[in-house]
């Protein structure tokens, strides 16, 4: 794939997952300009949205665990709550063909992308090991719980409203108290 073709894919992604927002009818977006140029059919258009979410899950979740790295749940739960806040459109498509896949091979390719994603869900989470399966049920259930969840202020984003002291100044009236 040449620079002008990877950089156009991109572009037309971006477009799809803008108008899956817009439409949050969780249909893939065929009919946006440039999908049938770029992408073979609905399971590669699919397969780039859910990269694309995935991406953006782990971001938001080294994000929560950079700011509270002792509440691994939590931090997992309030990254994918902030993920499906961002990219409503795309959790509703991924969503739709995880329950309405077009043929077999989009629902062997479901079945793994929810597979992998709950795994990942429950190994930042602390709950299962990155080398076996036994994540798969435990992901599902904090999914089930971030659905429920209220995305909160993003975790990068907090401001202090004090100037932060310089380090030894912080650290000797920690190791004072």
């Amino acid at each position: 794939m040449t620079w002008k073709a990877f950089h156009n894919r991109g572009e037309t992604l971006r477009a799809v997952i803008a108008e899956s927002a817009v439409r949050r009818d969780g249909i893939l977006p065929m009919d946006v300009p440039g999908v049938a140029e770029h992408f073979r059919d609905e399971l590669d258009l699919l397969g780039a949205l859910q990269i694309k979410w995935h991406t953006r899950l782990a971001g938001h979740i080294e994000s929560e665990l950079s700011v509270q790295p002792m509440d691994l749940r939590a931090a997992v739960v309030a990254g994918w709550a902030r993920t499906a806040e961002e990219l409503p459109g795309v959790r509703m498509i991924v969503d739709h063909y995880r329950s309405h896949p077009v043929d077999d091979a989009m629902a062997q390719a479901v079945v793994r992308m929810t597979a992998k994603e709950h795994h990942f869900l429950a190994a930042m989470a602390g709950r299962a090991s990155v080398t076996r399966e036994e994540g798969h049920a435990v992901g599902a259930e904090i999914e089930k719980v971030a659905r429920n969840t209220r995305a909160r202020v993003p975790a990068v984003d907090v401001v202090d409203e004090e100037p932060r002291r310089p380090f030894m100044e912080r650290l000797r009236a920690a190791i004072a108290a």
